[in-house]
């Protein structure tokens, strides 16, 4: 299941994700401004995900030592345009002796498009435990991608989630691009990873990327449930992010496959709420994140 199309896809992203820092803004001298552009998105729109990670990247490069982010909780406030670029003005909230704190706002035009804030940890010993990952997922090579599905579909959309996509989908039982499920339910998993190998080894960047793999698959649970699929969404079912969390608990690579294991627990009044746990191919739970949307199906 290679990839058939260029990586640069990632490249961009990757390039997209490396802010200019923006020196002597503040009143005082201040250089916790940071800028960036967008990657090409559907309907001229910034995706979320992209601007989650530039967000944790901007509070990441204010963090001294080595104290990587282990959760953050975000509200997506606008729709962000893809041709102007997005400030990010951040908040040393706390420098503690083992945790710091930070918040930002990503600016437009003078308006925010997102809130966040995140936590950074230094790494610590302590009791271990988590959750199990499900037993007997089939092994991401067998299972259809998203570049096997869409990579030969000449549409925007599909563009997006194969040849111009930064990240590699393969959903288990199949995925909801071209149709609903054959037997809708609120739970599902799907393998993700980047579509090429990362030179880096930054955590601070690994869990970054994370955040922008994360915001495509969040919400599709929801659908799966009700019985309709991205085509839906494209035609009359509107659907966007409302607030974001998540909590980072051990180090992983995202250009090695992850296992997402989703579900959907409600939907009502127009808003929908998705969580998700995340596994390496060897059982370790590397995250768990939670997603309120707005989905405005029929009752």
């Amino acid at each position: 299941m290679e990839p058939s199309a260029s990586p640069d896809a990632l490249d961009r992203l990757l390039a997209v994700l490396d802010l200019r820092e923006i020196e002597g803004w503040g009143p005082r001298g201040e250089d916790d401004l940071f800028r960036g552009g967008s990657m090409p998105a559907l309907g001229n729109r910034v995706y979320g995900g992209q601007v989650l990670a530039q967000a944790v990247m901007a509070c990441g490069r204010t963090v001294v030592g080595d104290r990587p982010p282990h959760s953050m909780h975000a509200y997506f406030l606008r729709e962000g345009a893809i041709d102007v670029p997005i400030d990010f003005a951040v908040e040393r909230l706390r420098d503690g002796r083992s945790f710091s704190a930070r918040r930002t706002h990503a600016i437009q035009n003078d308006k925010p498009i997102l809130s966040l804030t995140t936590s950074f940890q230094e790494e610590q010993a302590g009791y271990d435990y988590q959750r199990a990952a499900p037993a007997g997922v089939p092994e991401p090579e067998q299972v259809r991608s998203a570049f096997d599905e869409l990579g030969s579909i000449d549409n925007p959309a599909a563009r997006w989630w194969s040849v111009d996509s930064a990240f590699e989908l393969a959903h288990v039982g199949g995925s909801l691009f071209l149709r609903p499920d054959a037997e809708p339910r609120d739970r599902q998993m799907v393998w993700v990873r980047a579509r090429h190998r990362i030179e880096s080894d930054d955590v601070l960047l690994h869990r970054a990327l994370l955040a922008y793999a994360c915001d495509q698959v969040m919400l599709e649970p929801v659908l799966r449930g009700a019985g309709k699929s991205w085509l839906d969404v494209g035609h009359g079912v509107p659907m966007a992010s409302l607030d974001h969390a998540m909590w980072w608990h051990r180090h992983a690579r995202v250009d090695d496959w992850l296992l997402f294991v989703q579900e959907a627990p409600t939907a009502q009044g127009g808003r929908a709420l998705g969580f998700a746990r995340v596994y390496t191919r060897d059982g370790v739970l590397v995250a768990s994140i939670a997603q309120e949307g707005m989905v405005r199906l029929p009752a």
